[in-house]
């Protein structure tokens, strides 16, 4: 049986073309599970897993618990976005209690880029990133991919533009990382303070005008605008924005193509997306949840087959 190469998911970048092809290979599997009327298999019933959040999240933590029960594994959950300690103090913390509950796995999201780094470091537990910081977001970029492979029939040879909030996403980091590395063309567009600097040495052009990214792109992956993480205005108001950078039913319309509509998620409609673009045809959302929860389930799945 193939495995991963690596016993923790804590990136993309630390994960390779096999590991993608077997993680999807997998997920084909539990998508099948899903759709049948028993939706659970035994294949971990001897595994504990925590969830801790030190960051607010619904949909990628509820994602993840459906995958864990799916799986038949023993859950805890562990929110500590409301815990005002100290954030460093809180991850030792938290690490020494996971010990002492015998815990398999660890799934976390927490805001400092690198805790779940640290955390692989200092936990015998098998560690899956569930986000850090504005750094990376392993699952949600593989469900992306596994999305675009399941409508396009490839990933390969595709043009794929991120528009938004690059600077401040971690999904758009992970998902340059597995993109480039299945092979896919990668564009960014955005409003010029929202473009990290360094995106140019990822081997990722910049573009700055919607329409010219939409008309050149076969997938868009429209991201949010993460007020939550900004400490000063980027741009002059949220009706600027949409108007620059937000897809109406318009614009796609108007486009000599069909292009795949993509949304991490939560959606802010009428500002990056208009309600009409995201609940249209082109729209795959609605898939990226439920594969959400058949690529977690292989991930988790992959990470326990090497615990024992």
């Amino acid at each position: 049986m193939s495995e991963l190469s690596v016993n923790h998911l804590l990136g993309i970048k630390y994960i390779n073309k096999k590991d993608i092809d077997l993680i999807f290979e997998t997920a084909d599997h539990f998508k099948e599970v899903i759709n049948r009327p028993i939706k659970k298999v035994p294949s971990l019933r001897d595994i504990t897993i925590a969830n801790i959040f030190f960051e607010n999240s619904t949909r990628t933590k509820l994602s993840f618990e459906l995958a864990q029960k799916r799986l038949s594994a023993d859950v805890i959950s562990f929110s500590a976005a409301q815990s005002s300690v100290k954030k460093g103090e809180t991850l030792i913390d938290t690490v020494n209690n996971i010990l002492s509950m015998k815990v398999d796995m660890v799934v976390m999201r927490h805001s400092s880029p690198g805790a779940a780094h640290f955390l692989s470091q200092n936990v015998k537990a098998s560690i899956v990133n569930a986000g850090d910081g504005a750094h990376e977001h392993p699952t949600q970029a593989l469900l992306d991919s596994y999305s675009i492979r399941e409508k396009l029939g490839d990933v390969a040879g595709k043009k794929v533009v991120i528009v938004g909030d690059i600077l401040h996403s971690r999904v758009a980091l992970s998902n340059i990382y597995a993109l480039q590395m299945q092979g896919a063309e990668v564009k960014v567009c955005g409003p010029k303070t929202l473009i990290p600097r360094y995106i140019e040495s990822l081997g990722v052009k910049v573009e700055p005008d919607l329409r010219k990214a939409l008309e050149w792109c076969d997938v868009a992956n429209m991201l949010r605008v993460q007020n939550e993480r900004m400490d000063v205005n980027f741009f002059p108001s949220t009706r600027e924005y949409a108007q620059q950078y937000g897809l109406d039913k318009t614009l796609l319309d108007s486009l000599n193509k069909e292009i795949v509509i993509m949304h991490p998620g939560p959606i802010n409609r009428g500002v990056e997306i208009t309600s009409d673009v995201a609940d249209s045809k082109q729209s795959v959302i609605l898939n990226q949840v439920e594969n959400g929860v058949a690529i977690r389930m292989a991930v988790i799945y992959l990470l326990a087959s090497k615990i024992h």
